[in-house]
């Protein structure tokens, strides 16, 4: 298919999807969109993304299996561990002063980084007093996050980046081994809050002590992006944290004065202006 042709069909898909689901992809980014449409095509056997629109806009089914290609699914146990490292000297301290606390794990996908935030405040006695909220646009993301079940094969690379952030023990104190399966303890569950939430259309999930939304923005455009950190300004409290990716950067963010760098390196930022 012809590039003006593929791309033409794509804003028209996108709109169809968000006029008759009301999920908005129309301001993630294009380079990413379009490979994962293409593999999308190959999937339902679509020779152009016109057919895929028609199956999508007919067949919700379709459209449920879609969002694995609409948002991106990749995601593992302390996933760049020196964040995490941060998280645990230069952000945990602060937030031991704290009555209580407040999480925004945006984006949550299949719940690899929830977990790993729940056992690092665990480990700085902190999960007792901390909400967790949990939010994705994926249904089928989030229940596999709700579930913390993962493959044990995984669990070794896991153990590897739990050691690199600093982990006191040891990542099998906090699973259960079941048949092919590492189940993650009940004591966690009971303090997570799990919650259907699109950054592209929603409003404010609530007020909060720490966002983390990494590896999130560097998929939506710059209107996208702005909204997204628009909410996040909206939702921290004053001196809250905020944590993203390590490709991500506020530099160019419409809200950037609101924030202050706190940790360069580990791009985690503090708000310092409402």
């Amino acid at each position: 298919m012809e590039a003006g042709c593929f791309d033409l069909e794509l804003e028209l898909l996108l709109e169809g999807v968000y006029r008759r689901y009301q999920h908005d992809f129309r301001h993630y980014a294009r380079a990413s969109l379009r490979r994962r449409i293409s593999a999308a095509m190959d999937r339902f056997n679509c020779l152009t993304v016109s057919q895929l629109q028609d199956r999508i806009l007919h067949e919700p089914e379709v459209f449920n299996a879609m969002l694995q290609y609409f948002t991106v699914q990749v995601s593992e146990m302390f996933r760049d561990p020196s964040y995490f490292l941060s998280l645990r000297e230069h952000v945990i301290p602060e937030l031991q002063t704290y009555p209580s606390i407040k999480v925004w794990v945006a984006g949550c996908s299949t719940g690899e980084e929830l977990w790993s935030l729940a056992i690092l405040f665990r480990e700085s006695s902190l999960l007792s007093r901390t909400i967790f909220y949990a939010t994705d646009i994926n249904p089928a993301s989030l229940r596999i996050a709700e579930q913390g079940v993962y493959p044990l094969e995984r669990m070794a690379a896991f153990s590897r980046n739990y050691r690199a952030a600093g982990g006191s023990g040891s990542l099998s104190d906090y699973y259960t081994a079941a048949y092919d399966g590492a189940i993650l303890g009940a004591a966690f569950k009971s303090q997570v809050v799990f919650a259907d939430h699109s950054l592209a259309t929603d409003s404010v999930f609530s007020e909060v002590n720490l966002v983390s939304c990494r590896n999130v923005l560097i998929y939506f455009d710059r209107t996208l992006q702005d909204r997204a950190v628009g909410l996040f300004r909206e939702a921290l409290v004053h001196r809250g944290y905020l944590g993203i990716g390590m490709k991500e950067s506020l530099a160019s963010s419409a809200h950037a004065s609101a924030f202050a760098e706190h940790v360069r390196a580990d791009r985690i930022y503090v708000k310092v202006a409402s």
